[in-house]
């Protein structure tokens, strides 16, 4: 199909300086002028194609976000240094002293300690709701309600989010939807499913090498001119920028992500179908064992497949800590945080990238300590690397 979004990403066209096939990079943090008039008159957001200040925008990161925008479908995106940059100025950008936002209530732990409590020291609210739960959620709205937040398949549970029925909520209740979807690049495209504003953290599968901290909004042209106002604008003044290196450096590994997300999905079917054989407690949407399986199937891009993603339930945290140590000493992945990696990353979200949520939220959520979130690698072999994990579970009494 000619729409889809990977063909969208390969259909843009970019000629360097000197006519190379990569654009040339923009390393500048200021830009000249030819006439004080136009200085002024972009300031006031007047002048269409002058450059003021990279914190502003630059040549090399509208690239991306044109990219990204034509990734996610939506009219124009804006580039930020860091994903939680990218979460942060978005709220701060739609909600003021006074204002109420819904969130997930499993969603990013770095995400939950912004809203739950750097926000509410600026008087803005949340109710942390199950996003599952649409009576909940439309419980939950109130005259001050500006923002229904979640995550497309959220972190670290793998809980879908119907995006075309809370969509429905948003638009009868007047509030905009803002869907993370760093777990689920290409296979989900929630501008397509009514959500107005889509973030992700760059950091993970888009970018896929591990080395660079980034993130993205992709939404209206509308909401990115208020996201880059000099005046008020979050992006402009709180001041999450991309350095423009890193964002060419992102710009040509997005261009195999398409390539890159159908095997990390292959190998995650795998290897969820064979834990699943094995007896042991695993989540992944793939599997029709999932809450949400049908659900799932009836918005993904299934080119794509069900994402890289998948946990499994170890019982006890030494035990899963014992497991994670065994795989890494065989050489199956990393005990690291983050995901998109071309190797295997494995950790305990209750004990690393959950653990601002506290400890009885996360029991009543179903966070057990003994969680193993994996992010699957590019594995050519993804059969021997089951063998090897297998070997690492009759170790630790597992199987």
């Amino acid at each position: 199909m000619k729409n889809k979004p990977a063909n969208k990403i390969q259909d843009l066209q970019y000629f360097g300086e000197f006519g190379g096939v990569n654009p040339s990079i923009s390393d500048s943090s200021t830009y000249t002028f030819l006439s004080a008039k136009s200085m002024s008159d972009t300031f006031e957001g007047n002048t269409e194609g002058c450059y003021l200040y990279s914190r502003h925008t630059n040549p090399s990161n509208l690239y991306l976000g044109e990219a990204l925008a034509a990734m996610e479908n939506t009219e124009s995106a804006t580039v930020f240094g860091s994903g939680m940059g990218a979460i942060t100025s978005t709220l701060l950008q739609l909600c003021k002293s006074g204002d109420h936002v819904v969130s997930s209530r499993t969603v990013y732990g770095g995400t939950y300690a912004f809203l739950k409590n750097f926000a509410n020291q600026l008087n803005i609210s949340t109710s942390f709701v199950d996003i599952t739960d649409l009576e909940a959620i439309k419980n939950s709205i109130t005259n001050d309600t500006k923002v229904i937040y979640c995550e497309a398949v959220s972190n670290p549970l793998l809980e879908i989010a119907d995006i075309l029925k809370i969509a429905e909520i948003a638009k009868e209740t007047g509030v905009k939807l803002v869907i993370d979807n760093t777990f689920s690049p290409l296979s989900i495209v929630p501008a397509n499913l009514g959500a107005d504003i889509v973030i992700h953290s760059i950091t993970k599968f888009i970018n896929g090498t591990s080395d660079t901290i980034a993130g993205v909004v992709c939404g209206s042209q509308d909401f990115i001119n208020e996201l880059r106002d000099v005046n008020d604008g979050a992006s402009m003044l709180l001041g999450s920028t991309l350095d423009s290196l890193r964002a060419a450096s992102v710009l040509k590994n997005l261009r195999t992500l398409h390539i890159r997300i159908k095997k990390h999905s292959e190998n995650a079917m795998y290897l969820a179908g064979m834990f699943e054989k094995d007896g042991i407690r695993t989540v992944y949407p793939g599997l029709k064992s999932h809450p949400s399986h049908n659900l799932y199937n009836s918005f993904i891009d299934h080119e794509y497949g069900y994402g890289g993603i998948l946990t499994i339930d170890a019982g006890k945290l030494e035990t899963a800590n014992k497991f994670m140590e065994l795989m890494q000493e065989n050489n199956v992945g990393y005990l690291a945080v983050s995901l998109g990696f071309y190797k295997t990353l494995f950790s305990t979200p209750g004990s690393s990238t959950s653990s601002e949520i506290p400890e009885e939220e996360q029991k009543e959520m179903g966070l057990n300590e003994g969680l193993i979130r994996f992010s699957i690698g590019l594995d050519n072999d993804i059969k021997r690397t089951y063998q090897v994990i297998k070997e690492c579970m009759k170790k630790v009494n597992l199987i």
